[in-house]
């Protein structure tokens, strides 16, 4: 071994290795141990990313990271705070070792300072083994072996070289009687650390020779507050370095020459980068089920770590407390559960695997209520942790309550030190493999409410289904009871807006067994009323529109969702919070030709107000829903259009669409052909005139900017699409379709009076309308004119059936036309009617043009 390896400690790190100086006088001496720039920057404990994982494997990385530099002892975090009971006495022992072979060469001679110095520097300490043979109720017995040499090239000094070489070649040897060495801490108090009896020693001083040392001795603990002390700073990372200072009185001898006793006094800093660090370890087995006891579950744990050291000892079985933090760091920590390891023989340089079993009895209120000025709790914070990946934190402490057959100073050393330990977390990224929303229904904003309110955006309800992997390690009972997410709704990897389902909704769950070499799956079954779809991008919703409208094929959208999940267990009920998930909601495009479909009809009309340009109405329509879904309005608008111009606007609130037919749809509208400028008082003639004659008419329905209040992304979005549907038939009195679609039903002449009377048939219910100049022409066989009516006099058209008064009729004699009406005296003909007529409704007139074909008319004399 080199020079550098034969002076480290025995559980220095390996990371750094540094030779002894030690100085020292006839009753004291001081060795210290150097630490290099680099390892004065290595962390005090490792860091937990070097953790392996639970899962049974270990990365890449980790494994050729521990190729390099060899893990640490095989501490596990049930043994870990074992690591104080057994390590403190392997400083104090080995310490011990070195101190007694330096004294004794030293005290050996009343020389001058050269022998001490050489001493110091030329001794070489190399420990072979460190076995704990047994536990007794006072201490361990330990089996210490070790070789021990002089190298006098370690000395630097020539002079003192040549006097220490010449010294010892004529006392080659030296011996020491029984000695009890007391050990302890200058720097806190003085505190008694341990004590231990070192038998008789013989040492070998001549350079080259090798001594061989392989006794036992007593380790007894001392004052354990000092261990925790010293045990709580290390895990804290405070503990930049250790003197301890080794007491004793030591009687010697030069071959038959006594040398007398000798009170002694020697003292040893390790600095941080030699003291050991918690030990990297893999957790190779998890698993948690339904304990006996109602109400309590067991957690099974096998976990693995290399001893890297000479060092053998048994580890008897152990009982120690789980603990969580609380609140803040200064809340304390919360005992969680109980946990007990078997008995492990650890072997010098090799794998140690360790047993350990927990309890959970129950969840204490402390760890499941929120903390102050916080919506979340200790439990919270912990599920956080480990569901995101992130090391959770736990700690362990040495229970107060152990089995009968510890020992009681074991007992008070550990459970006076509490030793975090980071349990890795695991990523639940694949933990929902589908997320789903079916029957599908939609609630538009409603107009007044606050911009923060939820109802100020469109709303969502379904049906939800989850399917979420168990992991492997959960074999208990779980039940889901409610669900809650928010997701971002994504449209071909653009995210159209976001889904806030933030209230809690029932559920529930069943579990699913997998097939072969599948997991067990969890089926979550919800419906979701009323969550707010907040859109966010109105390119990509017109997108969506755009395709529900034109293409034909069901529209997929991705859902990318955290999940609160609400579940029921053994211990109570938890909530899980954000655990991360994926899935689509299928929305079925509109069937094809469905527009026209809608077919709506008119069942009544009433005039609520009119001006000079404008008519205020409202109309009770019925129309057919040809989609799969259903919808509430509370308020929209939008504008109508005909040939692109827009003539007034249609209102709709608290409306419910239903699947299939719906009748009496309450709308409001408003006819004001100005709104399109110019030619819009022509067009809004036009068309009227078309409606009133009968015609097959369309009218465009298109949102705008302010048909929601306050939803101008969802507006705009809308604003890009028209919709254009055949103009709601009017619901006339008659037996027939057609007779139904006349505003003209029926007409008398009177040939000798030369007059005519009409019966007019009104679309409106509660308002009469006012014809105040007619000029018509009456047609036979849709070309032969009959007779021509001019009448300025106005006359009323009330709701329902009226009749005109006489109008008279200038003949048109000699013509075709007229000879079928004297032909027809006493009898019926079918005519035609073609009219210019002045309206008036209330302030609001027009004039309009009325075309009327197979009117039925009867001529009497």
């Amino acid at each position: 071994m080199a020079a550098e390896e034969e002076s480290s400690p025995l559980l220095s790190s390996t990371s750094t290795n540094k030779s002894t100086t030690s100085t020292s006088t006839s009753h004291k001496r001081t060795v210290t141990t150097k630490r290099s720039v680099t390892s004065e920057s290595t962390p005090l404990l490792s860091s937990s990313s070097a953790t392996a994982r639970y899962d049974g494997e270990v990365d890449e990385q980790d494994q050729d990271e521990a190729t390099l530099t060899e893990p640490s002892p095989s501490d596990t975090p049930a043994a870990q705070s074992t690591k104080k009971a057994r390590r403190w006495p392997s400083f104090i022992a080995m310490g011990i070792l070195g101190v007694l072979i330096i004294v004794i060469i030293v005290l050996a001679f009343i020389v001058p300072e050269a022998v001490q110095e050489y001493a110091q520097q030329a001794a070489v300490i190399e420990p072979t083994n460190l076995a704990l043979e047994s536990i007794t109720t006072n201490g361990v017995r330990a089996r210490i072996q070790a070789n021990f040499h002089l190298d006098g090239s370690r000395v630097t000094n020539d002079h003192v070289r040549r006097v220490g070489r010449a010294t010892t070649w004529v006392a080659y040897q030296l011996e020491s009687q029984q000695t009890k060495v007391d050990v302890r801490m200058p720097e806190y108090n003085n505190i008694l650390l341990g004590s231990a009896i070192v038998p008789p020693l013989v040492v070998n001083l001549r350079e080259g020779d090798v001594t061989s040392f392989d006794f036992v001795t007593e380790i007894m603990p001392g004052d354990v507050e000092g261990i925790r002390i010293i045990a709580n700073e290390w895990l804290e990372g405070r503990l930049e370095q250790l003197r301890l200072n080794g007491e004793a009185d030591l009687s010697i001898k030069s071959g038959i020459i006594p040398l007398g006793t000798h009170t002694v006094s020697e003292s040893l800093v390790f600095e941080a980068n030699k003291i050991p660090a918690i030990p990297q370890y893999n957790i190779t087995r998890f698993n948690v089920e339904d304990g006996p006891m109602e109400g309590s579950m067991l957690a099974d744990v096998s976990l693995s770590a290399f001893n890297e050291y000479p060092v053998e000892l048994d580890i008897p079985e152990l009982a120690f407390d789980i603990l969580v933090p609380g609140c803040a760091i200064s809340d304390p920590s919360i005992l969680v559960a109980e946990a007990a390891t078997k008995e492990v023989h650890v072997k010098p340089r090799s794998d140690v695997e360790l047993e350990v079993k927990a309890v959970i009895r129950e969840l204490p209120e402390s760890l499941t209520t929120a903390c102050p000025d916080s919506s979340s709790s200790p439990l919270d914070n912990l599920l956080r942790q480990y569901m995101h990946g992130e090391p959770a934190s736990f700690f362990v402490r040495g229970s107060r309550h152990p089995d009968g057959d510890t020992p009681k100073w074991i007992a008070d050393i550990l459970s006076s030190v509490t030793v975090p330990v980071p349990f890795p977390g695991r990523t639940l990224d694949g933990l929902i493999r589908n997320f789903s929303l079916t029957d599908t229904h939609f609630t538009l904003p409603d107009p007044f409410a606050d911009p923060d309110d939820p109802d100020s955006n469109p709303k969502v309800s379904g049906n939800i289904l989850v399917t979420a992997s168990l992991p492997s390690e959960m074999n208990f009972g779980i039940e889901v009871t409610n669900i809650r997410a928010t997701a971002d709704v994504l449209y071909k990897s653009k995210t159209m807006g976001k889904l806030n389902i933030r209230n809690w909704q029932k559920a529930n769950s069943t579990r699913v067994e997998g097939k072969g070499d599948e997991g067990a799956t969890l089926k979550i079954e919800s419906q979701v009323i009323d969550a707010p779809l907040n859109i966010t991008d109105s390119d990509v919703f017109s997108e969506v529109i755009q395709a529900l409208l034109f293409g034909g094929e069901t529209v997929r959208l991705r859902v990318k969702a955290l999940v609160d999940i609400k579940v029921q267990t053994t211990l109570g009920n938890l909530i899980l919070k954000e655990v991360p998930a994926e899935g689509k909601i299928p929305v079925k495009p509109l069937p094809k030709g469905s527009i026209g479909s809608i077919d709506p009809k008119v069942g009544s009309l009433r005039v609520l107000d009119t001006t000079s340009d404008s008519i205020t109405l409202q109309a009770l329509i019925n129309v057919t829903n040809p989609t799969p879904y259903t919808a509430h309005v509370p308020y929209v608008n939008v504008h109508v259009l005909g040939n692109g111009t827009v003539l007034g606007s249609a209102t709709v609130e608290n409306l419910d669409i239903t699947t299939g037919p719906n009748s009496n749809i309450l709308v409001t509208a408003k006819w004001n052909p100005p709104m399109g400028g110019a030619h819009g008082r022509k067009i809004g003639r036009d068309l009227i005139s078309q409606y009133l004659s009968g015609w097959n008419t369309s009218v465009t329905v298109k949102a705008h900017q302010d048909s929601i209040p306050g939803q101008r992304i969802l507006c705009k979005a809308l604003s890009r699409f028209n919709m254009t549907v055949a103009a709601p038939k009017l619901d006339l009195p008659g037996d027939t379709p057609e007779e139904k679609s006349h505003f003209i039903r029926d007409a008398t002449f009177h040939f000798f009076s030369s007059t005519a009377t009409f019966t007019l048939v009104s679309p409106l219910h509660y308002n009469t309308l006012y014809l105040d100049f007619v000029n018509a022409t009456a047609l036979y066989n849709h070309t032969d004119p009959i007779g021509q009516i001019t009448y300025d006099l106005p006359f009323s058209a009330p709701p329902g059936k009226s009749q005109t008064p006489r109008l008279p009729v200038e003949w048109s004699i000699g013509s075709v036309g007229y000879d079928a009406v004297k032909r027809a005296i006493g009898g019926r003909l079918k005519l035609d009617a073609y009219a210019n007529v002045d309206v008036r409704l209330g302030n609001w007139q027009e004039s309009l043009w009325y075309r009327g074909t197979g009117i039925g008319a009867s001529v009497q004399l």
